[in-house]
C-alpha cells in the first residue's frame, strides 16, 4: 500500500451507503483517504453510518439528492467547510429499472439519465472548482459493460452508462 498512499486525501464516493459504492469506499479508507458519501435518505446514510463504523472507518456521511444541482452545491460546500477539498470524486450513485422499454413510463427513463448521467455532470462541475484551486484532483466514473453493448432489458440503464463512458 505504500504506492497507494491516500492519506490527507478527501474522498467523495456518491451513493456509497452500501454495494459497490461501499467496497470502493472502502479500499480507498484503507488507503488513508477521508470517506465522505452520500445517500438519497436518512434511513441509507444511517446504514451506511452504521456499516462504516463496523468497519473502523470513521465515515462523513450527507443526504443529497445527486440529481438536484442545489443538494449537490451544498453537500460539496459542507464537506469543504466540514471536512476539507474533494481530492477524489467517484461517481458510483446509479439506478436500473429491469423491464422492456414499451413498459417503461418517460418518468421512470428520466429518473435513471438524472441518477445515473446527470448526477455525474453536477459533481463533476461543483467539484472540479476546488480541485483547481489545489492544481490536483480526480475524477473516477463508475459504468458498466451495459454502457458498451446494451442490454434488452435495461434499456435505460444501458443508455446512460453509454453517454457516461462518452462523458
Amino acid at each position: 500500500m505504500a504506492n497507494f498512499d491516500l492519506t490527507g486525501k478527501v474522498a467523495l464516493v456518491t451513493g456509497a451507503a452500501h454495494g459497490i459504492g461501499f467496497a470502493i469506499a472502502k479500499g480507498l479508507a484503507e488507503a488513508g483517504a477521508t470517506i465522505c458519501f452520500n445517500s438519497s435518505s436518512q434511513r441509507s446514510l444511517d446504514n451506511g453510518l452504521a456499516a462504516y463504523a463496523a468497519e473502523g472507518i470513521a465515515a462523513h456521511g450527507y443526504v443529497a439528492d445527486v440529481t438536484d444541482e442545489v443538494a449537490v452545491a451544498d453537500m460539496v460546500a459542507k464537506i469543504r467547510e466540514e471536512v476539507g477539498i474533494i481530492d477524489i470524486l467517484v461517481n458510483n450513485a446509479g439506478i436500473s429499472h429491469i423491464g422492456l422499454l414499451s413498459d417503461m413510463t418517460p418518468e421512470e427513463w428520466q429518473n435513471i439519465l438524472s441518477v445515473n448521467l446527470s448526477s455525474v455532470f453536477y459533481t463533476s462541475k461543483l467539484a472540479i472548482p476546488y480541485m483547481l484551486s489545489k492544481q490536483q484532483g480526480k475524477i473516477i466514473n463508475i459504468s458498466s459493460v451495459w454502457g458498451h453493448m446494451g442490454a434488452s432489458m435495461e434499456v435505460a440503464y444501458s443508455a446512460s452508462k453509454g453517454g457516461l463512458i462518452a462523458f
